[in-house]
């Protein structure tokens, strides 16, 4: 088990199966020492999405349902990475996170929201988790309530 597991391992996280892409693309891109992990929705370990993830912030979903939803999308981009590359050791850093989340058109704190995922990636690999970062506020599908997508620069 690599150390970024083992760190997980002591924050009760265990990576899951990593989910399936649900069109014509595919979950994880390398090109040289960059990783592009698709958007990743915020399903829990049961690979459903629990009915506090789903619907919009500021109207259905609270801000702590949403930054669990993208602290979810999180785990579930380390776990896509790990399918893609075999040890979570190899990321040298976490480059950049784009979170798309799912709020009424007058919800202003998306930022927040996108702490849960930022915070989890820094936790999981330290220093290398520090990341630029774009977050918006779009329809998410699924009606999740929030969808990340990751670039990673990895060992060769």
């Amino acid at each position: 088990m690599s150390s970024v597991e083992d760190r997980l391992a002591r924050m009760g996280i265990t990576l899951p199966s990593p989910a399936a892409p649900a069109a014509n693309y595919v979950p994880a891109v390398r090109t040289g020492n960059l990783l592009m992990i698709s958007g990743q929705l915020c399903f829990g370990p049961d690979g459903k999405l629990a009915p506090e993830h789903k619907g919009k912030l500021g109207a259905t979903v609270s801000m702590e349902d949403g930054k669990a939803a993208a602290r979810l999308c999180a785990i579930n981009v380390l776990a896509q990475v790990k399918a893609a590359i075999g040890d979570l050791d190899k990321v040298v850093r976490c480059v950049r996170l784009g979170g798309f989340i799912n709020a009424m058109p007058d919800y202003e704190p998306l930022a927040q929201v996108m702490n849960g995922a930022s915070d989890l990636m820094v936790e999981a690999l330290g220093e290398k988790g520090r990341h630029a970062r774009s977050t918006v506020g779009v329809i998410v599908p699924l009606s999740a309530a929030v969808e990340v997508e990751a670039l990673f620069e990895i060992a060769p």
